[in-house]
């Protein structure tokens, strides 16, 4: 198998279950334009989210890493016109073209971008009683995977989803020598799901237009 074919899989499947959205394209192309990474998750991840927070009756989602708001926008149409959804982001200019791609898709009243080190905002969410959050997207950078497991089990609550992104690192996660302090991360996420009572966890691996990856999906018991 080869990279050509999973793209071409990944069409067919975007192509087939993920009709053409104009907000979500233009979305892409403002974070294209201002030059940040082509990281964003794929269109048939994005619904997958979508569907995830829509099968879990998410009212309240936790993103913690924003990008461009890509798939902020896959999460916010997921909730109800009174839900909220919170998103971390530590650089400031990835923030603001995400509360612009927000605005232009309507999702600007029940979805804010908050900017600096996530582990502060977390904190700060903490200290303010927000929450319990019912969806948490763990999608930031991997070194502090461990911690942001850590403050989403505070902010949530029985019966919520916590995911972790990236965990399968082109197949890195499984070399338990690796020096990488993403792979290290990722490992330590996946112990720390495997070890807590608090948690039913599972992980998934995948091919497609990004490659070689995988997730991983937690409830909270």
């Amino acid at each position: 198998m080869s990279q050509e074919q999973w793209n071409a899989v990944d069409r067919y499947f975007t192509d087939q279950l993920v009709p053409a959205d104009d907000v979500l394209s233009a979305a892409l192309a403002a974070s294209d334009a201002a030059g940040l990474p082509a990281i964003n998750v794929a269109p048939n991840q994005g619904k997958l989210l979508h569907l995830l927070a829509r099968v879990q009756g998410a009212r309240t989602i936790l993103e913690i890493g924003t990008l461009g708001g890509y798939s902020t926008i896959w999460l916010g149409r997921a909730l109800p016109e009174d839900g909220r959804l919170v998103s971390l982001e530590y650089n400031p200019v990835h923030a603001d073209v995400a509360r612009a791609n927000l605005a232009r898709a309507g999702l600007d009243k029940i979805a804010e971008v908050r900017t600096g080190p996530a582990l502060e905002s977390l904190a700060d969410l903490a200290a303010a009683g927000a929450g319990p959050f019912d969806f948490v997207f763990i999608d930031a950078d991997k070194p502090n995977n461990p911690h942001y497991l850590e403050w989403a089990l505070k902010l949530t609550r029985p019966g919520s989803v916590i995911i972790g992104d990236n965990v399968v690192r082109n197949g890195a996660v499984v070399d338990a020598d690796s020096t990488d302090p993403s792979v290290r991360g990722t490992r330590r996420l996946i112990e720390l799901m495997a070890g807590d009572p608090r948690l039913s966890a599972t992980a998934i691996q995948t091919v497609g237009s990004k490659g070689y990856d995988g997730f991983a999906l937690a409830r909270v018991n």
